[in-house]
């Protein structure tokens, strides 16, 4: 009975190590992401691409409302897998942190520089009583000043990495699998859309409709944010032959899940 009271303290308080030097609360914290719906990053040479599943559960919902790409400034964007409201105060501590810098220095805030800073907000969270970790985790993609494109991983943990290719949330492995049979560092832009297309496919058999995927580019030589229409993101389904029917379309509203 004693062993099962300690080990519900070390479950409850964020701040305590249990035996084997695991925090609980962050591992949770995982596990929510894992419960959201996949997000993919891919790094190619002339910049860097965003694909969002945005698990549209009825006909009747606004897709406008669902946000899981978000402009962090005008040469980075996020994507985010896990609980929605937990990354909106992240894409806002994101937003003040790229306004400061330009403010202050005159000039746009590095991609690593931007992702550390969050990563630092992150990591506060699991040593504060009275608090709990995000659960959330953020795809950080842009472009420098020198125009080398970068792409990072944020962790509920606090954790920083920098990645070619990564996929988030719901179907990680199946993704990421494809992601390292497929990617290579000559991908131009418009070949990394396809991959991360063909990747979310992968969890997806009965195919992609453009209301239901988020795409958003960041362009090395322009060094800007662009979040591609639905009609463009159906030219891509087509050429990838990803396209939904509408009655495939229907059958997977009626099969997902209520989670974001």
């Amino acid at each position: 009975m004693q062993g099962q009271s300690q080990q519900q303290a070390y479950d409850r308080g964020i701040t305590i190590f249990s035996p084997d030097g695991r925090l609980y609360q962050v591992e949770y914290a995982r596990e929510a992401v894992k419960r959201g719906s996949a997000s993919i990053g891919v790094r190619a040479k002339d910049g860097v691409v965003l694909v969002v599943d945005k698990r549209i559960r009825s006909p009747l919902m606004e897709e406008t409302s669902v946000e899981k790409i978000h402009k962090a400034d005008n040469h980075i964007g996020i994507a985010s897998a896990g609980h929605v409201a937990d990354a909106r105060q992240l894409i806002d501590f994101a937003r003040r942190n790229a306004q400061v810098n330009r403010l202050r220095y005159s000039e746009p805030i590095g991609v690593e520089t931007l992702t550390k800073d969050v990563t630092d907000h992150i990591q506060q969270y699991t040593q504060v009583g009275g608090a709990r970790p995000f659960g959330v985790a953020l795809i950080i993609g842009g472009v420098d000043d020198d125009g080398t494109p970068r792409l990072y991983e944020t962790d509920p943990s606090g954790t920083p990495n920098e990645w070619k290719a990564l996929a988030i949330g719901s179907g990680r492995d199946d993704i990421q699998a494809q992601l390292e049979e497929e990617y290579s560092e000559d991908l131009e832009l418009d070949e990394a859309v396809g991959l991360a297309l063909r990747a979310l496919g992968e969890v997806h058999d009965e195919g992609l409709a453009p209301e239901g995927v988020g795409v958003a580019t960041v362009d090395a030589e322009s060094r800007s944010f662009i979040e591609l229409t639905n009609d463009e993101i159906e030219e891509y389904l087509e050429t990838e032959d990803l396209l939904a029917t509408d009655e495939e379309e229907a059958e997977e509203s009626d099969s997902e899940e209520s989670e974001e």
